[in-house]
């Protein structure tokens, strides 16, 4: 396999777990885009051989609340720096998009991530590597289910347990998995383990 195709591999299943991942928070994904193959990514995207990283832009909106939008972005350049971020919060200024995933090739330079965290919080801008989404880390067999409560499950749970929301188990917004749904300070998930003893069981974490 040359590199061009190599290339084209990689950014088929990173296209592939960004369309799974924004599908599993509750985004509308075509069942198209979801099982697109490799052939169909090569034919529809990479007809000469080389993927225009910037046709592979999409936006999505949520199942029940089609104002709550977002936007990925795949960057052409390898190193992205400030004018591309610059140009996408243009874009999603002018399509009142509020949210943003950014898909890059290796790196951001320090600037372009300064402006990412002083847009915050108007614009809440997600950024992963096309390496990191090779592969969908919650397919994986060892990774157990994680359920992201609504803010009206979470204020039932704690109140059934009679609980506050800090005396719950904690996990990071930096974790893999916590990533994977965007997990935001204060929001709770439900995580289903298997037991061969118990059968099944369900523990709680708050993103702190």
């Amino acid at each position: 396999m040359d590199s061009e195709a190599r290339e084209v591999t990689k950014l088929y299943r990173a296209y592939k777990t960004i369309h799974e991942m924004v599908h599993d928070r509750g985004y509308l994904v075509s069942q198209t885009e979801l099982d697109m193959t490799l052939q169909q990514f090569q034919d529809k995207y990479a007809p000469s051989g080389v993927v225009e990283r910037e046709s592979l832009t999409f936006l999505v909106q949520k199942k029940d609340d089609p104002a709550d939008s977002l936007l990925v972005f795949f960057p052409a350049d390898e190193t992205v720096g400030v004018k591309p971020i610059r140009k996408y919060t243009e874009r999603m200024s002018s399509q009142e998009v509020l949210k943003g995933i950014i898909v890059y090739q290796k790196n951001l330079t320090p600037s372009a991530q300064k402006v990412i965290t002083q847009m915050a919080p108007k614009y809440l801008i997600e950024i992963f590597s096309d390496s990191e989404l090779l592969v969908n880390i919650t397919r994986h067999s060892l990774v157990p289910k994680h359920v992201v409560l609504t803010n009206e499950e979470k204020k039932m749970l704690l109140e059934r347990y009679k609980l506050k929301e800090l005396q719950l188990p904690r996990i990071q917004p930096s974790d893999p998995v916590a990533r994977y749904y965007g997990l935001r300070k204060g929001q709770v998930v439900k995580i289903l383990r298997s037991s061969e003893t118990a059968g099944r069981y369900i523990t709680y974490r708050l993103c702190i």
